[in-house]
């Protein structure tokens, strides 16, 4: 007589994991970010497609799905001489480059991942990016069981600030940090009426945009710079961050914190918020106000209001350690550039490079 196996004896087979490789970018890539840790959420077909207009390429779009769930959506575009079979991620330079990786996505992703990869590409290069980074760090991993071999370059120091942790402790903000500010703004209004804002969401428009680039063209970046590194004006990178506002999901992250004084653009604090943090982006003003602090008036306005809407951190990025000490910031994870070399010749000629690469980079105290 035979009796019924219960279900519990049957052995468990892994979930099936398949991979799809289309041209340009992939709807699922939505679905993956919406998955992902709520700090990498903006990683969406929004934000790849808005990179492509902007920075241009062709994209491909590889694609892993678990029992028919998509997990990790990899964009690349080519780079370099055609010859040489490198690809990079698209996006933007701020808050950094990297691809979609649902939470509950395992090692073996990476690993069917770079398979994949290592029929159409010699090497990916994902970055800037920073250390810790969910996609980078499961790259890392299958790059160590696959013999791919992965290589660095330092950029900079991040730095972080934990408002709801310096709240908590009552020291921030400083009361004499608003006697300070309640003195400027009292002079600030004496060149004029002083508007204090908030832009967000369908707030969005070219004239806020225009706005935002009309405070750079002013402000020390047209006075010491080229202009390349602007955020919004036409020459800068002002194409990427209008493209990306057409998606009704990154409008509502990107944040811009402003000041106008008699109707007249006058200061900007522009961020990005994931959760509960807050990516500094950019920061500027018009520096006829410059002796009024304007700046230092409105990211305080900007990050008290943060508070207020359940957002305990701020990631201030690199650069300019100075005033970000000094409202409190800490050093935060290191920014670096990644190569992702395939094994064979590709990968024999990156460890030969090695050092060049990272020569490339900067020398950061405790890199």
């Amino acid at each position: 007589m035979t009796r019924a196996m219960p279900l519990s004896e049957f052995p468990k087979l892994p979930p099936a994991l398949m991979l799809d490789a289309v041209e340009g970018l992939s709807v699922q890539i939505d679905r993956v970010a919406e998955g992902a840790a709520p700090t990498h959420r903006f990683l969406r077909y929004g934000w790849f497609a808005a990179a492509l207009a902007a920075y241009g390429g062709q994209a491909r779009t590889i694609t892993l799905t678990r029992e028919g769930d998509p997990v990790v959506a990899l964009p690349y575009i080519a780079t370099g001489p055609g010859w040489a079979k490198l690809a990079s991620v698209p996006g933007c330079y701020w808050p950094f480059r990297s691809f979609p990786v649902r939470e509950d996505a395992g090692a073996e992703c990476g690993e069917l991942l770079l398979d994949r990869l290592a029929r159409d590409v010699n090497a990916l290069r994902i970055g800037p990016v920073y250390d810790g980074d969910p996609a980078l760090e499961m790259l890392r991993a299958a790059a160590a069981s696959r013999g791919w071999t992965a290589i660095d370059r330092t950029i900079a120091q991040s730095f972080l600030l934990d408002m709801g942790a310096l709240r908590a402790e009552g020291t921030w903000p400083r009361n004499s940090t608003l006697r300070k500010n309640r003195f400027h703004e009292k002079h600030l209004r004496e060149h004029g009426e002083a508007d204090w804002r908030f832009v967000s969401g369908e707030d969005w428009s070219e004239a806020q945009f225009d706005a935002l680039a009309a405070i750079e063209q002013k402000s020390w970046i047209a006075d010491r710079t080229d202009g390349s590194d602007a955020k919004f004006t036409r020459t800068g990178h002002g194409a990427f961050w209008r493209a990306a506002a057409a998606d009704p999901v990154l409008a509502k992250m990107m944040w811009a914190a402003m000041l106008s004084v008699d109707g007249e653009p006058a200061a900007f604090s522009f961020d990005l918020n994931a959760g509960d943090l807050k990516y500094a982006i950019a920061n500027s003003y018009d520096p006829q106000f410059g002796k009024h602090s304007p700046g230092k008036l409105l990211y305080y306005r900007n990050l008290v209001r943060a508070l207020d809407d359940g957002i305990t951190r701020v990631d201030w990025g690199a650069g300019d350690s100075g005033y970000k000490r000094t409202i409190g910031a800490d050093g935060g994870p290191m920014i670096r550039d990644w190569l992702f070399v395939r094994p064979g010749l590709p990968g024999m000629a990156a460890k030969l490079a090695r050092g060049l690469w990272r020569r490339s980079g900067n020398r950061v105290a405790g890199s």
